[in-house]
């Protein structure tokens, strides 16, 4: 028995040493096939070729459309230095039996240059993946030779400073598992990707690439429809096609095909379609439409997504009540619906979905309370609920969310006091509660508590506290980045310069507080770059310590008191302000410019004094805004602003006393939108550079002393919409010898009033003013011409009174040529304004009869033909047109009977008189108590001038036109010495 198991144990330990051997030979073989170089050297030479191929630059070296957001090593620096072996060099993958080179990674390498056709990367045709990404090509075509790398499995370009057409090569690479030719946006779409034939693209695409998985096109310029063919991409994992100006219809098979996992198509906002009613066993994990045209509503169906992570669809026209059915998405950790149409009340089941962590529902016409069922997702960061129509109070357990950390529920009518729990959720870095209607300060002061808030936003419409809050609140938030309390009553008088507020401080947005005198702590603010003060009562001096913040950017003092500024006006060395608004102050004497990097200039409506300061033309930075409107400056236009005129885009000094002429300095001005001069003493021309202002918009000259020609040269002005001349020294004709026609192909308002303009109009003098003839701006909210912070405004006289329109409406008319010498008849041609709203062409010295085309402008709302020598009836149709609110055609000879529409009998007396041969019942009880008809003869040109100057004064007031439309604008006028009688 002994000698048995003796010898069983010496087989087991004979077998266990020959496996063990055996073993130890396979590791050695194995060893020692891999002990020689892998790599082939017409391998390694074809990879060190490609490295002199390209410069290697760090991203910060780069040219400004370059950006870089990932970290970069230059991997191509190490080849050659590790080993002879190219499979051990950084990037490279070979394959461990043939040896040749079948991965290549050089994502975030640092490559710059040319990515050049004959490039040695093509001649590694053993590839089966590529990467380079995140490399700067120089803005070079992507070549057309990727067709000889057939084996491509993964190919990567994404980021790399790539552009022009994709070539169609591309697409014989039928192995392609994942393509991705993403970049980054540029306003410039000629430096994005595009595709050439998009149709036939897509199609070959969707026909070839069948074993494609993820494919990646963000911010390639598309501009096409996506075919249907792609519903039949059943491979498709990923789709990603964010911001490539699709239109059309987007196929909705192609939300059916069964394993994609994440499709993506934002910013794409003519791209229409609906969501599929889905079916079971979907696979989706990411779907994402943000600002598209999608439309309908959510399905219930969409609960079958049972693997959905993430669901936006904000941005969009999605509408209907929000499905109880989203509950059922339990893996849901994002949910945005926001600026859609969405109504009704927050479905309870949403408190189903425990994986919750950023909530968005904000903007749309949602309503009832607080949604109580956001209390149950104990996992939420941030809750999105503004701009909608909740009302009560927020609930007073809403500290439970101990992990919130955005709260934004401004543009609600939310009530009551701020929930005590609220302000101690220690997580808490956002909170935007404007519109809040606080009814008290209850626990209010609890805001201390908040000790990583860094951005708060509180603005109350209805602030029903008895006494202001004190701002040293808020000087315990030591993260504090953003404070932005409009309107909110605030007390600074227990703040001192050497308070211990938030030295993060980079945001302060204090407007309509009630604040009179500037806040000292502010002197301890050298993070602060944005500071906006209006609409307080702070009186007299700027302290000189406000210019020193050297980290301050864009400073607001508009609508205070201040008279003053304290110290040097000398600009303060260090300083960056860009953007200062002094308007609608009590400043007086010299303008101060703090800073050499002013950009945008509002100082207008105070009382400077002296001559425009040439320190604005010897900046570090150009001018992009000037607004001295309205002060006292005197001299002349400085002729330096010519050399920064590539930079300007509005430049505004109305009524002040400048003299001399206008520079002739507008030959870079490309980006000038608005010029107004008006209400100086300015003489000369018109200056022939303005030709080259082809962005310009408005040119208002008005109330000069300018005497010229009528400025035909500025025909060619693609853009201009208003031009304004009134009240100079204008002289010759209104239309081109030549017969040429008048040009002008955007203008919309027009006047030449009180100038010595004479001859006759053309019959088809109007024919080719087309932007009157047709209101191609179909929307029903108002636009206007105007940029960010700046609005245009012109004054014009209107149904009989002067007008100022603090903002201008691009869909609002009118045609001024009143107070001329002009003869002959009204053209015929007037009718085919038909988007026109006002007329004036009274006092002038038309004749023949009231044009019958009148009644074709159907938006016509003020007419006015008085003080000429016009004959005949007045055309019964103008009695249909039912937008006419005022007429006056008093001192002509007109004859016959009033037109019997509503509108013609709402006028007074002094619309029809001097008119002997008119008659009829409506004009008998309008003037039953007045004297008879042509009892006073008309007032002559100059002389109503002078009348127009003493007897009215205007203010801002408002003008409404077309019924039901509210157009913001503002009108009114004074009337002096009613009671003066005329002799």
């Amino acid at each position: 028995m002994i000698g048995s198991n003796y010898s069983s144990s010496f087989s087991f330990f004979l077998r266990t040493i020959v496996l063990l051997l055996f073993s130890i030979s396979n590791v050695f073989s194995t060893f020692a096939s891999l002990t020689p170089d892998l790599c082939h050297p017409d391998q390694r030479d074809v990879l060190l070729q490609l490295k002199t191929e390209f410069k290697i630059q760090k991203p910060n070296e780069l040219d400004d459309y370059w950006t870089m957001d990932v970290p970069s090593y230059p991997k191509t620096e190490s080849w050659e230095n590790s080993s002879t072996d190219c499979c051990n060099w950084d990037g490279i993958t070979c394959d461990t039996e043939s040896g040749k080179v079948i991965g290549l990674d050089l994502s975030c390498s640092c490559l710059h240059g040319q990515l050049q056709p004959n490039s040695s990367l093509f001649r590694l045709k053993h590839l089966t993946s590529l990467n380079l990404a995140y490399n700067n090509f120089s803005l070079s075509p992507i070549p057309d030779k990727f067709n000889n790398l057939m084996l491509l499995e993964t190919l990567n370009l994404s980021v790399s400073s790539l552009k022009g057409h994709i070539p169609r090569e591309i697409l014989q690479l039928t192995n392609l598992v994942s393509l991705d030719l993403s970049s980054h946006y540029s306003p410039d779409t000629s430096l994005l990707l595009s595709i050439e034939n998009p149709p036939l693209f897509l199609h070959q695409l969707a026909q070839n690439l069948r074993n494609l998985r993820a494919l990646d096109m963000s911010y390639v310029n598309i501009s096409s429809e996506i075919p249907h063919e792609f519903s039949y991409m059943l491979s498709l994992r990923s789709l990603q096609l964010e911001r490539c100006f699709l239109v059309g219809e987007f196929p909705s098979g192609v939300f059916m095909i069964q394993n994609l996992q994440s499709i993506i198509l934002d910013q794409n906002p003519d791209l229409r379609g609906s969501l599929p009613v889905f079916r079971r066993n979907n696979s989706m994990q990411v779907l994402s439409l943000w600002e598209t045209s999608f439309s309908g509503i959510i399905p219930d169906s969409i609960a079958n997504l049972k693997h959905l992570a993430s669901l936006t669809l904000a941005y969009s026209n999605f509408s209907g009540r929000i499905p109880s059915s989203l509950g059922e998405l339990s893996n849901l950790s994002s949910l945005s619906l926001s600026s859609n149409h969405f109504t009704g009340e927050v479905p309870s089941s949403i408190g189903n979905l425990k994986q919750l962590i950023s909530f968005n529902f904000g903007g749309n016409q949602l309503t009832g309370s607080f949604p109580s069922a956001l209390l149950n997702l104990t996992k939420l960061r941030f809750i999105f609920l503004g701009y909608n129509q909740f009302t009560g109070s927020l609930p007073p357990n809403i500290g439970q969310l101990s992990k919130l950390e955005g709260l934004y529920a401004s543009g609600n009518s939310f009530t009551g006091a701020v929930p005590s729990s609220l302000l101690q959720i220690s997580s808490l870095t956002e909170l935007d509660l404007d519109d809040y209607q606080l009814s008290d300060l209850v626990g209010f002061e609890n805001v201390s508590l908040l000790s990583n808030l860094k951005n708060l936003y509180f603005k109350s419409n209805d602030f029903r506290v008895s006494s202001p809050v004190d701002l040293n609140v808020f000087s315990s938030l030591k993260q504090l980045v953003e404070l932005d309390l409009p309107g909110i009553p605030l007390s600074t008088a227990n703040i001192t310069s050497d308070s211990d507020f938030s030295s993060n401080l980079e945001y302060l947005n204090l407007p309509g507080c009630n604040i009179t005198e500037f806040p000292e702590f502010l002197r301890d603010q050298r993070n602060l770059k944005y500071l906006y003060l209006s609409n307080n009562n702070i009186k007299g001096q700027v302290p000189d310590w406000l210019w020193r913040l050297q980290e301050l950017q864009d400073l607001d003092l508009s609508h205070n008191s201040l008279s003053g500024f304290d110290g040097s006006l000398k600009d303060v060395p260090g300083s960056h302000i860009e953007i200062l608004d002094l308007r609608s102050n009590a400043f007086q004497g010299r303008i101060f410019i703090p800073s050499t990097s002013i950009t945008y200039l509002f100082a207008s409506s105070n009382n400077f004094t002296g001559e425009i300061p040439r320190s604005l033309c010897g900046g570090q930075s150009s001018p992009t805004i000037i607004d001295l409107s309205d002060n006292n400056f005197h001299g002349s236009i400085p002729q330096c602003l010519g050399a920064h005129m590539s930079s300007l885009t509005d430049l505004n000094l109305r009524n002040n006393s400048l003299s001399g002429s206008i520079p002739d300095m507008f030959t870079q001005a490309s980006k000038l939108r608005s010029i107004d001069v008006s209400h100086n003493q300015l003489e000369g021309k018109i200056p022939a550079s303005l030709t080259a202002c082809s962005a310009l918009e408005v040119l208002n000259v008005e109330s000069n002393e300018i005497n010229d020609t009528f400025p035909f040269q500025l025909s060619s002005l693609q853009k201009l919409q208003v031009l304004v001349l009134r009240s100079n020294k204008f002289h010759g004709v209104l239309y081109q010898s030549d017969g040429a026609w008048f040009g002008f192909p955007q203008l919309k308002i027009i006047d030449v009033s009180n100038n010595h303009f004479l001859g006759t109009l053309p019959s088809d003098y109007f024919l080719n003013w087309t932007a009157i003839s047709s209101n191609e701006d179909k929307s029903t909210l108002p636009h206007y011409i105007g940029v960010s912070r700046y609005n245009n405004s012109i004054v014009l006289m209107n149904k009989g009174v002067l007008m100022v329109m603090e903002r201008i409406l691009t869909v609002y008319t009118a045609i001024d040529f009143s107070g001329n010498k002009i003869q002959g008849q009204v053209p015929e041609s007037i009718g085919l304004l038909k988007e026109l709203h006002a007329l004036n062409l009274s006092r002038n010295a038309f004749t023949g009869h009231i044009p019958l085309s009148l009644s074709n402008i159907t938006a016509l709302e003020s007419l006015d033909l008085s003080q000429n020598k016009l004959c005949g009836e007045i055309p019964p149709k103008l009695g249909d047109l039912s937008s006419l609110e005022w007429i006056n055609v008093s001192y002509n000879q007109l004859v016959g009977s009033i037109p019997q529409g509503t509108q013609f009998q709402r006028q007074t007396c002094s619309s029809y008189e001097g008119n002997p041969g008119l008659f009829g019942p409506s004009l008998k009880d309008i003037c039953r108590e007045t004297t008879s008809p042509g009892s006073e003869p008309p007032v002559s040109s100059e002389e109503e001038e002078e009348e127009e100057e003493g007897s009215f004064s205007w203010v801002a007031a408002g003008l409404g036109f077309a019924p039901g439309v509210v157009f913001g604008f503002t009108i009114g006028y004074i009337m002096k010495n009613l009671g003066r009688n005329k002799h």
